[in-house]
């Protein structure tokens, strides 16, 4: 778990600043400059909602295609990070969506990892956490 944390905010001050508000409650719209996967479909670069359809689904929708449903757990984080974030796994050249968090709220959405994801994980030594953040 330390190692994680060490990665996420290793990540956090290493990833490039991009675009990112919140729509309406609950919502998190954002610049995504990679193409990334989500259940289990591979969505390209570009501007993103990402919303809570239910407690157990997230949509994500890009302008370019209807959106996408995600299955969803809930997750904790500490009261001492508060910003609204998009955290992904990557795996060389691949990036997956893992976690939402928004603004104000100590619970997040983590995204169930496809059968891809399990894959690489399997065959790589270590993941690199990537996060796309609020400037």
């Amino acid at each position: 778990m330390k190692r994680f944390r060490i990665a996420l905010y290793t990540a956090l001050l290493l990833a490039a600043p991009v675009s990112m508000a919140q729509t309406k409650r609950g919502d998190v719209a954002a610049d995504i400059p990679f193409p990334f996967v989500v259940a289990g479909q591979t969505l390209p670069a570009g501007h993103y909602i990402v919303s809570p359809v239910s407690n157990s689904y997230l949509r994500i929708q890009g302008s370019a295609h209807q959106g996408r449903f995600a299955p969803t757990n809930i997750t904790q984080r500490s009261a001492s990070d508060t910003r609204c974030k998009l955290v992904f796994h990557r795996y060389g050249d691949s990036y997956f969506l893992s976690e939402v968090w928004v603004t104000g709220n100590a619970r997040g959405r983590q995204l169930l990892r496809s059968r891809a994801e399990r894959e690489l994980t399997a065959k790589a030594a270590a993941e690199e956490n990537t996060v796309v953040a609020a400037r």
